[in-house]
């Protein structure tokens, strides 16, 4: 392997972080044949959400390369805890977008991570400022009616951090969630299932297989909370209801090509990559704004990376653990007219 090869250890393991594949998004639901809902995405120009997201994850990783570093982190721990504000801007969509295509401004109003490991990692100490750097910085991008997201701008810098990068793309691919449901519309109790590629990995062909279920229909709000809890209850007649849908999914492999970006270094890799989780959601049905998401994924990694020019090859296995959870924060307050 060329001397000057150095994988990014911190780009493998906590681009994992971010398959918690954040939802932040609002939809809409119309009646649709045979008493199904439709869900489909509807921003207002001039409106704004707020989300809360926690994302939490550990990991267990051994890397076997040619020059051996006793010193190097096996254990970890990441913590990242962000407020977005997400702005629609009331210009209409450039570049030809189809119509029906808003362009959302998403501001980073709070960032901050923590990182944890048994050894020094200074990638890990980077990516401590690299989250708290994103406060008041924001970004653009275009959703079509049908959810998929292009032209995205704002925070080049940030974006060349490959780990950053990895983690603005997968909640901003989240914020689309009308590519994850039946156009024709659901009902309480339908079942269905779609596939997403996974991008950016040392293997090739995997696929996040998901299994969906509307369950129920249930309050937005609890009526009644815990002392402390950070989720305002809401009195019985003002509370909305919300679709309640869960989803299992895991990771399935179709084909085992070495990607594009490895093959063209000429590099191959090999190994196994296998994973599992769930999500919870809750969406309204008076307008069909997210309201929460939790999410839960494991996943185990172990692949070679072989160069064909030297023959030397570099050996990675990771357990990692995640989870994460998505609220919408109450509307912010108009300021008060100070008293005379």
């Amino acid at each position: 392997m060329p001397a000057n090869y150095q994988p990014s250890r911190g780009s493998e393991r906590y681009f994992l972080a971010a398959t918690a594949g954040l939802a932040l998004v609002a939809l809409s639901l119309s009646a649709a044949p045979a008493n199904r809902l439709r869900l489909s995405m509807k921003f207002t120009p001039g409106e704004t959400l707020r989300y809360r997201i926690e994302t939490s994850t550990t990991a267990n990783n051994k890397m076997e390369t040619p020059i051996e570093n006793p010193e190097a982190a096996s254990a970890s721990k990441q913590s990242v805890s962000l407020i977005l504000r997400l702005d629609v801007l009331n210009g209409p969509p450039a570049n030809g977008q189809p119509a029906g295509s808003v362009r959302i401004r998403a501001t980073y109003e709070k960032s901050d991570a923590s990182f944890q490991s048994d050894a020094y990692d200074p990638a890990s100490a980077n990516l401590e400022d690299q989250y708290k750097h994103l406060e008041g910085r924001w970004l653009e991008y275009t959703i079509d009616p049908d959810g998929n997201v292009s032209h995205i701008s704002g925070i080049d810098d940030l974006l060349a951090n490959p780990v950053v990068a990895e983690n603005v793309r997968l909640w901003i691919n989240g914020l689309s969630f009308g590519p994850r449901i039946p156009k024709g519309g659901v009902e309480i109790g339908q079942k269905w299932s779609n596939d997403q590629p996974m991008e950016g990995t040392a293997l090739g062909g995997l696929i996040w297989r998901n299994h969906s279920t509307y369950l129920h229909d249930e309050p937005c709000y609890p009526t009644d909370v815990p002392p402390g809890s950070s989720v305002a209850p809401q009195p019985a007649g003002k509370n909305p209801s919300c679709a309640v849908i869960v989803t299992e999914f895991k990771i399935v492999r179709n084909g085992d090509a070495t990607p594009d970006d490895y093959a063209r270094k000429n590099l191959n890799t090999s190994g196994t990559w296998t994973g599992s989780g769930g999500s919870l959601e809750s969406i309204s049905l008076a307008d069909g704004t997210l309201i929460r998401s939790t999410q839960s994924s494991t996943q185990d990694m172990n692949v070679e990376i072989l160069s064909t020019r030297s023959s030397s090859k570099i050996h990675y296995a990771s357990h990692v653990e995640s989870r994460s959870e998505i609220s919408l924060l109450p509307p912010e307050a108009p300021p008060t007219e100070p008293k005379s």
